[in-house]
């Protein structure tokens, strides 16, 4: 860690009095929903419309929510939008009998959500689903995209590990692995492993995260809705070499950020970015899956003087 972050965490972390100041919320959070392609898509939304835009997709089995200390913390500088993807959230869960949940299906929403909000240029920050999505919609609008932040989501075959194995085999044999992929992808065990990975300081995690996540898996319908989503990732493992060739030509600004403790990918994944983008920022952080559960204002920092430095 640089002594300009160290120096700008100090300052997070002290009381507001000791800042010299009043911390006053100038650009509190607005919750919205709006029509895309007939579904009504939830979205939280934050700081001034002028200010360079973070789109922020997120991940499985979260929510724009998970986002919600980004938008505590850097919503007075930036333009901050994220939204839930069907199927998840307070957006529209359609029946996966007349919706296809593919993601290039989600990707095309959310280019038709962006341009519904009239955002023309922004950074992208992909967690988890946030990368298949994400990636999609750079190559088919890379005109819109000022940078890359990717947070725990994956572009390389050799970023899935060990426990990907039985969901390989849901994608060669569906109808005899789907009871396996839905214990091994969709219990309770593993929404708490996908937070708190092998992170020896267990008691830093707040078990409401995945309390809550487990509750939304266990709603109606959404056993369904989250394996027709998992079937089709192995269309993003298909999609690596694409994505790959992209950043090697248009070398994008990229920030990596990563969670050691991360059991859902390999470690070795931050630095396979840098070999598609070798000026890629890449930072390892004391941290799980969804590093923002511990490491939130680390990563404001590192995110903010990314932003500042492509102004």
């Amino acid at each position: 860690m640089g002594p300009m972050v160290s120096m700008m965490l100090a300052m997070l972390q002290l009381p507001a009095h000791a800042q010299g100041k009043e911390r006053v919320v100038k650009h509190p959070t607005i919750y919205r929903t709006i029509q895309v392609d007939r579904l009504s898509i939830f979205y939280r939304e934050a700081g001034p419309k002028d200010a360079p835009t973070l789109l922020l997709l997120h991940g499985l089995p979260s929510s724009s929510r998970m986002f919600e200390p980004l938008f505590s913390r850097l919503s007075d500088r930036y333009h901050l939008v994220a939204p839930d993807y069907p199927g998840f959230g307070h957006s529209d869960w359609p029946d996966p009998n007349t919706f296809a949940y593919t993601f290039d299906h989600y990707a095309e929403i959310m280019n038709h959500f962006t341009e519904a909000l009239g955002l023309s240029r922004y950074t992208l920050y992909m967690q988890d689903y946030g990368g298949p999505v994400g990636f999609r919609m750079a190559l088919a609008h890379p005109d819109r995209i000022a940078a890359l932040i990717v947070q725990d989501a994956v572009s390389h075959d050799e970023g899935l590990g060990a426990n990907w194995k039985p969901r390989r085999a849901f994608w060669a044999d569906r109808a005899a692995n789907e009871s396996t992929l839905r214990t091994n992808l969709l219990s309770l065990a593993t929404t708490r492993t996908r937070h708190v990975g092998n992170d020896p300081n267990v008691e830093r995690y707040d078990p409401d995260l995945w309390a809550d996540e487990f509750a939304f898996l266990s709603q109606k319908g959404q056993v369904d809705i989250q394996s027709d989503l998992f079937f089709d990732y192995r269309t993003n493992v298909d999609s690596y070499p694409k994505w790959q060739a992209w950043m090697r030509e248009r070398q994008p600004r990229l920030l990596v950020i990563w969670g050691k403790y991360d059991l859902s990918f390999e470690l070795s994944e931050p630095e396979a970015y840098r070999r598609d983008v070798p000026n890629a920022e890449v930072h390892v952080l004391d941290a799980g899956h969804f590093a923002l559960d511990t490491k939130a204002d680390e990563i404001a920092v590192l995110v903010g003087q990314f932003m500042e430095a492509q102004k």
